[in-house]
């Protein structure tokens, strides 16, 4: 005898070998008409549309390039002169200062509270 679960039981009945061996929920391979489109409309390509603004700025990607990958012994994240320096100190400044901040706290919470 064949046995499947039942969604409404909640059990295991008893089945014919075919629906046993279909599991719930999946129904047998049956060729069916593909739906219908929620966005049927056609796309517009890119070189369809003539674009009304073009960008009139020269490609700095070569000088950049240039400059990042210049061998001076910097690190790229302080190749920017000044603006970059100060941006890591402070990166580092809070950094430090938050673990510091975190050990404190840590500290005063391991601590017991005085009764009074």
């Amino acid at each position: 005898m064949y046995y499947k679960f039942s969604g409404f039981t909640q059990r295991l009945v008893g089945a014919g070998a075919a629906s046993a061996y279909i599991p719930q929920g999946l129904k047998p391979v049956v060729p069916v008409e593909s739906p219908a489109l929620i966005f049927g409309s056609p796309t517009k390509l890119a070189s369809d549309t003539p674009s009304a603004v073009e960008y009139f700025g020269k490609n700095r990607v070569p000088e950049l390039q240039k400059f990042f990958q210049k061998p001076d012994g910097l690190p790229v994240h302080l190749k920017g002169g000044v603006p970059d320096r100060l941006l890591y100190r402070t990166t580092m400044v809070l950094t430090i200062g938050g673990a510091i901040y975190c050990l404190i706290a840590l500290y005063m919470a391991a601590q017991p509270q005085r009764q009074k």
